[in-house]
């Protein structure tokens, strides 16, 4: 038995939208079903005037779409898997993680600098403390001017003056087909990205068999199992995305490295850390990291960021 009509639900911005139309694409190889897409508004696309930090609330892009989804309003939700919380609700699953793009983050500036040749006392947008505590660290002279919105919104404030440079995800960059626009791919040495970056998830009702089992199909095992033992380690320390942590999975031949950071807002202490093993281990190796960056310290400093 197959479906007639799939419903996928989706946030409205250019990119969300260019990732539903990827993922429906590529459900077209193997499903003759109609696919539609159901545009959803979500709380963090209401509150643009608010730095993330403050709402500090978890599933800010998500949890209208898992409602929906819930309801079924829709059958699948396409997400950036950095927007997804690691608690579901009851009865949904993520079926399915895509293969990743770029997960590093990028400088975007003005004169096309590098992230070491940008002068002293730049501007740098962005609206993510895990990217401030990192940028903080690696050049304390940075200031660090809170941006929200859109991707095309972002640029066109930063081309009004706003800042000097800003730092987005490569990922949604290249997606958009803006890579020119890019002044440097930063390091992973220098700034670690969020947990996901760069991955799109496909969430489904885990009682929905026929949906389940078609996106299923798209699942790149690498990149889940990379994306698995980074959401265990943030699971662990119980970080929402407004917390400083980053976290990288790599699959080298048949081991996943896995590295992960904590930091203070001001960049002043950062505790990083890398394990290997088994893929089939991912979230043991991520809850064995979060374990260890604790022992360093990591706790006091989220502790005091969450005081």
């Amino acid at each position: 038995m197959s479906k007639k009509k799939i419903v996928i639900g989706t946030r409205g911005s250019k990119l969300a939208l260019w990732q539903a139309n990827f993922v429906a694409k590529s459900l077209k190889q193997f499903t003759d079903a109609e696919i539609l897409i159901k545009k959803i508004k979500t709380q963090g696309d209401k509150i643009l005037d608010t730095p993330l930090a403050k709402i500090g609330d978890k599933g800010l892009f998500v949890k209208e779409i898992e409602l929906a989804l819930s309801k079924k309003e829709v059958d699948l939700a396409v997400h950036s898997m950095k927007d997804v919380p690691t608690e579901l609700p009851v009865g949904l699953m993520i079926s399915s993680i895509m293969k990743r793009e770029d997960p590093r983050d990028v400088l975007i500036s003005k004169k096309k600098d590098s992230l070491s040749d940008l002068p002293k006392g730049t501007r740098v947008g962005t609206s993510s403390l895990r990217r401030r505590a990192q940028l903080l660290s690696f050049r304390s002279d940075f200031i660090i001017v809170d941006v929200r919105g859109n991707l095309d919104t972002r640029l066109k404030k930063m081309e009004s003056g706003d800042f000097g440079a800003m730092i987005l995800a490569a990922a949604g960059i290249d997606r958009m087909g803006w890579s020119d626009k890019i002044s440097e791919r930063i390091s992973t040495e220098v700034i670690l990205p969020a947990v996901g970056q760069g991955a799109i998830g496909i969430e489904t009702r885990e009682d929905d068999d026929i949906i389940r089992e078609l996106v299923g199909k798209l699942n790149h095992l690498p990149t889940y199992y990379a994306v698995t033992a980074e959401r265990a380690l943030l699971k662990r320390l119980e970080g929402g995305c407004q917390i400083p942590i980053g976290s990288l999975g790599i699959i080298e031949g048949d081991l996943l490295k896995l590295t992960g950071m904590a930091a203070s807002l001001d960049g002043k202490r950062l505790i990083r850390d890398s394990i290997s093993g088994n893929p089939s281990q991912a979230e043991i190796m991520g809850i064995n990291l979060a374990e260890r960056l604790i022992e360093n310290g990591a706790d006091e400093i989220l502790n005091e960021i969450r005081a």
